[in-house]
């Protein structure tokens, strides 16, 4: 599974930490296996369940947002050089992981997608760190999990957690929101 999961994020590739890069994937692979889910579902499943009808899928959400991340650390190194500090591999790694949970909080019911038994209790980052603890992912990468979303207001974020955070809502307003 390992290959599909590179084919299919392969953003992963960034990440210069051979053993982190290893652990992210892990954490993919868990939480597809958890969930009950095959690689051809996330290319189907949306990327929020808080609005109706959106075309965007959950693996061009994960993907774009990657990639935003990557422009954003580039822009802010070349105009602020030793001034700003953003560790390339955390940033990478949490933006491909940070809503991983989702794997776990959505389900599918008459081919729609809806949020699941546990997605009534936890949602995606709270699943998403638990998932990162089991592969012992660094904290300093499931802190990009834990303070994206509302979970997160008004508590610390790293600088790798504050260039995600407004990464994921550009996409989410823009696109979705």
């Amino acid at each position: 599974m390992k290959d599909e999961i590179l084919k299919l994020l392969p953003e992963l590739k960034e990440i210069r930490d051979e053993v982190l890069r290893d652990k992210i994937i892990a954490v993919w692979e868990d939480a597809l296996d958890m969930g009950g889910w095959k690689i051809e579902d996330l290319k189907r499943m949306p990327f929020t369940l808080l609005v109706k009808d959106v075309e965007i899928t959950f693996i061009e959400h994960v993907r774009t947002v990657c990639r935003m991340c990557i422009a954003m650390e580039h822009v802010l190194v070349n105009a602020y050089a030793d001034r700003v500090t953003i560790h390339h591999d955390y940033l990478v790694a949490g933006a491909l992981i940070a809503d991983v949970g989702k794997l776990l909080e959505f389900s599918e019911q008459d081919g729609k997608f809806v949020k699941g038994e546990l997605g009534k209790y936890l949602r995606h980052p709270f699943t998403g760190v638990g998932l990162c603890y089991r592969h012992d992912v660094p904290y300093q990468v499931s802190h990009l999990s834990a303070v994206h979303s509302k979970e997160g207001a008004g508590g610390f974020r790293s600088a790798e957690a504050i260039v995600f955070h407004h990464a994921d809502f550009t996409d989410f307003e823009l696109i979705g929101g």
